[in-house]
């Protein structure tokens, strides 16, 4: 409970760090909303402008808005949208689940391939074919997400006409975002659990095993990918940061609806309590995936809970 509990406020800690750079950044850009929301209308008196700032509490000083805001996102009231005008926790809510769905099949498509390169990388025994698979999660780290998902456009929508290239839609239009955002993230998985793997088959424990009849393939299997999941576990709890910061490029790529798009919005428009509820969220879901990932250990390796 005492882990727990200093799990816990370290992640407060990054959350309330997270809403402050964001807000901070955000007041510094040259610009304000109210600029924004008056381009384009030439005729908009300083009265307009005046009444507009105080509706949002831009008219007060730096510091009290700053203290007003958190105040309120304490409690959950990130206020209305200056862009939309509706409440943020009703638009980030309205966004969510489709994030969520994204970030669920891009997470299994970075464990299926990650764990997949491990496997097929360790396995053979074609010295050039085993130097390739090694090399493969570095190419995935090269490409950019948007070349990435421009690639797959190109390729399976326009060419073979297989999936669409736009849309939230359907199960067939999650497959192209998924793979865009899954893809890069396994390199990092495919990484740590090939070099783990590796290094577990060429331990006294896996000759141990051979030399009392146990197959290469089950010592494979069984034993040097479960040796494997733990390093693998911490890098899968970063890679859901990694995957929500990727949603912005993802979502616009492919038009999809959800956090990414919205966040789109929120900075295009400066519209900071928009910024911060999509911020805040997406800190919070980051620090709870850490959070369940540390309870999983001890469940994956005993010994962490004999520890």
């Amino acid at each position: 409970m005492g882990y727990l509990a200093r799990r816990v406020l370290y992640g407060a800690v990054v959350v309330w760090a997270a809403y402050t750079v964001t807000w901070l950044l955000l007041y510094l850009l040259p610009s304000d909303p109210v600029s924004i929301m008056l381009t384009g209308s030439a005729n908009a008196s300083a009265e307009t402008r005046a009444a507009l700032e105080a509706k949002y509490g831009l008219d007060k000083p730096a510091a009290l808005q700053y203290l007003t805001l958190l105040g309120r996102a304490l409690v959950g009231d990130f206020g209305d949208s200056i862009e939309y005008g509706r409440p943020v926790s009703e638009i980030v809510l309205g966004a969510v689940p489709y994030t969520v769905q994204l970030g669920i099949a891009a997470l299994v498509v970075s464990i299926v391939v990650g764990f997949g390169l491990a496997i097929l990388a360790n396995a053979t025994r074609a010295p050039w074919l085993r130097n390739i698979l090694f090399s493969l999660p570095s190419a995935f780290l090269s490409f950019p997400i948007f070349l990435t998902g421009l690639l797959l456009v190109q390729v399976f929508a326009f060419s073979l006409h297989l999936l669409p290239a736009v849309g939230t839609t359907g199960w067939r239009s999650l497959v192209l975002p998924a793979l865009t955002s899954g893809v890069p993230a396994s390199a990092a998985i495919a990484q740590v659990a090939t070099k783990a793997v590796h290094d577990y088959l060429r331990s006294p424990q896996a000759a141990y095993l051979r030399a009392r009849g146990v197959t290469r393939g089950r010592v494979l299997l069984a034993h040097a990918l479960r040796n494997a999941t733990i390093p693998a576990l911490t890098i899968l709890g970063m890679q859901v940061g990694g995957i929500l910061a990727g949603a912005v490029i993802t979502e616009t790529v492919f038009s999809r609806q959800g956090l990414g798009r919205v966040l789109q919005t929120g900075v295009l428009s400066q519209d900071i309590p928009l910024v911060q509820g999509v911020v805040v969220f997406s800190a919070l879901l980051f620090v709870l995936t850490s959070v369940l990932v540390d309870l999983i250990y001890p469940v994956v390796d005993p010994r962490i809970r004999r520890a």
